[in-house]
């Protein structure tokens, strides 16, 4: 593959600490490379080196000759004073860039609640963002840099990038880095990942998923050749005293594949334990919203919700800015009073919201994290541990140095993430998640996702991140049109039919009479619904025998004998064919219940 871009021997230096180390890294055509590390460790700073916008102290970033490169910032450069459609197409004639399908796809992709010739002053912050997104996706790149590209971003949005990345470039043109902490995007566009830390960049194949297996592995090796390594020493000590030569061994050590590597890991959530713990501390009743609706004025924002929140759900909202699923949530919490039907709360109901607003830590900005801390109880319940709100704090990230910080002095993932331990610490028993991901890295989401995964209590969680939101919650509803839709199929449902819905944009002319001349889906005859529905039932009773089927494979791997590798692999082979079944029964589930409208 030809050469895009390099770096050779790269060294950087801040007044406080170095950056880089003699780091050697190279783009070719066809490269679509996810970088991953902590806050902080420089994967922005990496970026700007590659586009030549910083200089390194030491060695050399070398491009091919005539490489064109776009670069996305995390900071606003758009001139308030342009209008939507000069920031996108310039002075370009209409004629030139409406016949342009790339342009038209990007400006219905991100644009389409956008007036076209609205001032880039009068946007919001998460507008101008899609309208700067925007403006470079119409520009013809050789290499795209995209720094956060997902925020403020929707589900659908987000979906809608990472389509367009995947088919902006025929296979083996182009470079692309993206630096951002959605991992469902990484693993959707990405197929190397750069890991960032301690100065180097290591590189491994595949998205997220694959990265995640093999930082496994990794680190499983890593501590076996040290645990070798100390027994080794032990040994040399024990010989050297007894005044026998010293000696050297070579430590040998197998590598598994990734699948027998995880293939007796335990479900994630003990949900049927969890649900016993809820219950006990909820009762049967939480809150229920009976035939709830809300009007503002003359604007219906919610029309006649049901919905009875159980003891231990973790569900997850969708919908559009503006759908109304702040309101809601406020409709959980009391914050908002119902204009219609009934809003009923169990007795013992004890509710915390996570908000983007950091409202828990305004009164203690100038006291130290350890004084905070050392106000709550001396234990915490994390599933069948005691834990202390010191190792809490361990298990978020928190260095011993850092509990002599004042509150005001933490970044902003710091505070985050005080802020959740001090939630949690309060024993709510039910929690709402608001945004939660905003300013994490990756390592400290999944450290969240750990967390959450042993609280026992009702989940109701907000977000546009789709990994978070598949990975913490059991289930998914959206807001549609006023009313409240259960999602059997989880995110990918909730995105067909949004597809489906014609965007009432305002946009050009040409663009919004294309979008609204989908074709109507035809009816079912009565035969043909007599059919599906018969297949509909058909398909949960293999989907439901299929997974007692993995159930029961899991098991059997748990009393297998673990030095028997080939009846190991076998037991394996058999539940990666179960999964794989499931998700084809799945995805024709899907499709029938779609044809059928439910």
């Amino acid at each position: 593959m030809a050469h895009l871009l390099g770096a050779e021997s790269l060294h950087l230096e801040f007044p406080t600490r170095v950056i880089f180390e003699k780091v050697t890294a190279g783009v070719n055509e066809g490269d679509r490379i996810g970088i991953v590390g902590r806050n902080g460790d420089g994967k922005s700073t990496l970026l700007q080196l590659l586009a030549g916008r910083i200089e390194p102290d030491s060695g050399r970033v070398t491009r091919r000759r005539g490489v064109t490169i776009g670069y996305l910032d995390q900071r606003d450069i758009l001139d308030s004073d342009m209008t939507v459609a000069q920031a996108i197409v310039g002075d370009t004639e209409e004629y030139i860039w409406a016949g342009d399908p790339k342009i038209r796809d990007v400006i219905s992709g991100l644009l389409s609640d956008l007036p076209w010739t609205a001032e880039i002053g009068t946007l919001s912050g998460g507008q101008r963002r899609r309208v700067a997104l925007a403006a470079l996706l119409v520009g013809d790149w050789d290499v795209l840099f995209l720094d956060e590209p997902t925020n403020h971003l929707d589900v659908e949005g987000v979906s809608w990038l990472a389509g367009h990345l995947k088919n902006r470039w025929i296979p083996g043109q182009g470079g692309l880095l993206v630096v951002t902490h959605d991992r469902w995007f990484l693993d959707e566009v990405s197929t190397d990942t750069w890991e960032v830390h301690d100065g180097i960049i290591e590189p491994f194949e595949g998205g997220y998923a694959a990265y995640v297996l093999q930082r496994v592995e990794r680190d499983r090796m890593a501590a076996t050749i040290e645990g070798k390594r100390q027994n080794l020493m032990k040994k040399e000590l024990a010989w050297l005293r007894r005044g026998a030569p010293a000696r050297t061994a070579k430590p040998k050590f197998r590598i598994e594949a990734a699948n027998a590597l995880i293939a007796d890991v335990p479900p994630v959530r003990n949900t049927v334990a969890m649900s016993q713990m809820a219950t006990s501390r909820l009762g049967k009743d939480v809150v229920d919203l009976l035939d709830a609706g809300v009007k503002y004025g003359d604007r219906t924002i919610l029309k006649s919700v049901e919905w009875r929140i159980a003891p231990g759900e973790r569900t997850g909202i969708l919908g559009v800015n503006g759908a109304g699923k702040s309101t809601l949530l406020g409709l959980v919490t009391g914050e908002v009073q119902p204009t219609s039907g009934v809003v009923k709360r169990g007795k013992t109901v004890k509710i915390a919201a996570l908000t983007q607003q950091l409202a828990e830590l305004e009164d203690i900005q100038n006291e130290r994290v350890s004084a905070v801390i050392g106000r709550y109880r001396t234990s915490y319940k994390a599933g069948d541990k005691e834990m202390t709100p010191g190792q809490l704090l361990e298990q978020m990230g928190f260095a011993s140095a850092q509990l002599q910080t004042p509150v005001k002095d933490l970044s902003g993932g710091q505070k985050r993430r005080l802020q959740l331990l001090l939630i949690l610490l309060d024993e709510p028993n039910v929690l709402i998640l608001d945004e939660p991901t905003n300013d994490l890295d990756t390592d400290m989401l999944a450290a969240m996702e750990d967390l959450l995964d042993t609280w026992p209590g009702t989940l109701l969680v907000v977000s546009h991140d789709r990994y978070l939101l598949e990975r913490v919650t059991d289930q998914q509803y959206a807001v549609l049109d006023g009313d409240l839709r259960h999602l059997p199929g989880g995110v990918d449902e909730y995105l067909r039919i949004r597809n489906a819905t014609p965007a009432s944009a305002s946009k050009p002319e040409e663009l919004t009479s294309q979008a609204s001349s989908a074709p109507a889906k035809p009816g079912l005859s009565g035969g043909e619904l007599h059919r599906a529905q018969k297949e509909l039932a058909s398909i949960e009773r293999r989907i439901q025998k299929a997974t007692a089927a993995i159930d029961a494979a899991h098991a059997r791997l748990a009393e297998h004998d673990q030095s028997d590798y080939a009846g190991l692999g076998k037991i394996t082979e058999e539940t990666q064919k179960l999964s794989a079944d499931i998700s084809s029964l799945e995805e024709r589930w899907l499709e029938l219940s779609d044809l059928l409208g439910s």
